[in-house]
């Protein structure tokens, strides 16, 4: 069987300058992957390539066993579900008053706005959807005027309304509170636990976010991928003192890694 995803040899430059450099990353099914490195480590772009919209200098890239370069990418994208701060700024402008219920609802077509009333299968479904991420009560609210918090529990439903096989969730929890990321973390544990859970990419630069869930870790520094491997392996201080530049301790509570700077 082949991998979810897998990158050999990739370079990426950007102005002149390499932002990817020899990157290979290989991921399996049944494994879900947190991705950490400082701001400006190649994250974003490395997300970009996997979802076939920046195109690598030279390498390969395989993601659910298509090779980008002999793929419809169009159709492709259907297979993963992202969820990027972006896209809600997209919603906010194109679709001013779509609900959040609407908005959950077009995740199952990989669409921004709905061109036609949800069907009722499809409002049951992302109402169960809702509720599981805490926002059950946000459904007839138009989305632009939710908070953050708020909005980013309605993306995630978006997402995995799109039942698709590799999820991608790029900083989730950027910008909110301690309960707000609590409630869009334990939502994710508790889908999960469900069964049937796609593949997880989990991207962040908060170690303390990485749930029990997530069975490996890729840390990237300088754009080259300077650990991948289990999360047990991957996560301690002097990785993360490499990545990161600082003298870090890591403590492990609950199943989760904790850095505090030496």
């Amino acid at each position: 069987m082949s991998a979810v995803i897998e990158l050999a040899g990739i370079e990426y430059w950007r102005e002149g300058r390499p932002v990817l450099r020899d990157f290979h990353w290989r991921v399996e099914r049944g494994e879900h992957w947190a991705v950490i490195g400082e701001n400006g480590s190649g994250k974003t772009t490395l997300l970009n390539i996997v979802n076939g919209y920046l195109w690598p200098r030279t390498g390969q890239v395989t993601v659910l066993g298509a090779q980008y370069g002999s793929t419809d990418l169009r159709e492709h994208r259907r297979r993963i579900g992202w969820v990027t701060s972006s896209i809600g700024r997209h919603l906010v402008a194109i679709r001013p008053d779509e609900t959040a219920l609407e908005v959950v609802v077009s995740g199952r077509y990989a669409v921004i706005g709905l061109w036609h009333g949800p069907s009722a299968d499809d409002q049951a479904r992302a109402m169960g959807i809702l509720a599981a991420f805490g926002g059950a009560d946000l459904a007839a609210r138009p989305f632009r005027t939710l908070s953050q918090g708020e909005q980013q529990s309605v993306l995630l439903g978006r997402m995995w309304m799109a039942e698709a096989e590799l999820l991608i969730l790029d900083e989730p929890c950027t910008g909110l509170d301690l309960r707000a990321r609590e409630r869009v973390l334990t939502a994710l544990r508790q889908l999960c636990a469900q069964g049937q859970c796609p593949t997880l990419v989990y991207v962040t630069h908060h170690v303390e976010e990485i749930l029990p869930i997530f069975t490996h870790a890729l840390l990237i520094k300088d754009g080259r991928a300077l650990a991948a491997g289990p999360k047990a392996e991957v996560l301690n201080g002097g990785r993360l003192s490499e990545a990161f530049g600082v003298d870090v301790d890591v403590r492990w509570q609950s199943g989760r890694p904790w850095a505090m700077v030496v």
